[in-house]
């Protein structure tokens, strides 16, 4: 039997300050290739948002999860992306026959999975999972600038630069800050509550 409904799923948003950890499942049409796919981080902007639009228009189906600031302080990074991930899997409109995951863990799904390190980079359907990732959270973070035009989240989309961590030190800790990360904890003990 040939396996013909492999997902991919990658998340993002593991090493911010701030902000969901976002996932992305896709399922590719194997009769509709898209060229250009590649780990996200290595594509500009421009590129990740026309390939993310095609990847949405030609897939099979895709879906996205999250875990927000609260699930992340409450379950540590690792497990609030495993849960993103399992619920972007969850979420597909088809049932896959496996699941591909970029890194060395898998979420807890109820269908064959296999954890692929550096995936992103290797593996088409990975690739377009870090794809839409990316774009849909790096869009949140500019909604999140809107919201906190002070933090600079337009630029650094919650990363700990030294904009960002001055950002925090000048104006505090917002309620979309991650609490149980080191230097968000550091500017919460010189912030008066």
């Amino acid at each position: 039997m040939c396996v013909r409904l492999i997902a991919g799923v990658d998340e993002v948003g593991r090493g911010p300050l701030a902000g969901p950890v976002v996932s992305a499942a896709v399922i590719l049409d194997p009769s509709d290739a898209i060229s250009g796919l590649a780990d996200s981080k290595v594509l500009s902007a421009k590129r990740r948002e026309a390939l993310c639009h095609q990847i949405k228009e030609s897939a099979l189906c895709w879906a996205i999860g999250r875990a927000d600031v609260e699930e992340i302080d409450t379950l540590n990074i690792l497990h609030a992306s495993l849960l993103s991930m399992q619920r972007a899997v969850l979420a597909l409109s088809l049932k896959p026959e496996k699941v591909l995951v970029d890194g060395n863990r898998c979420p807890d799904l109820p269908y064959p999975a296999e954890a692929i390190i550096k995936g992103d980079a290797s593996i088409p359907c990975i690739s377009a999972a870090s794809i839409i990732a990316k774009v849909t959270r790096d869009r949140e973070m500019l909604e999140l600038h809107h919201q906190y035009p002070d933090y600079g989240f337009d630029r650094h989309k919650g990363y700990p630069t030294r904009l960002h961590r001055e950002c925090l030190a000048t104006f505090g800790v917002t309620s979309q800050h991650r609490k149980s990360f080191r230097p968000v904890r550091e500017a919460l003990k010189t912030q008066d509550i």
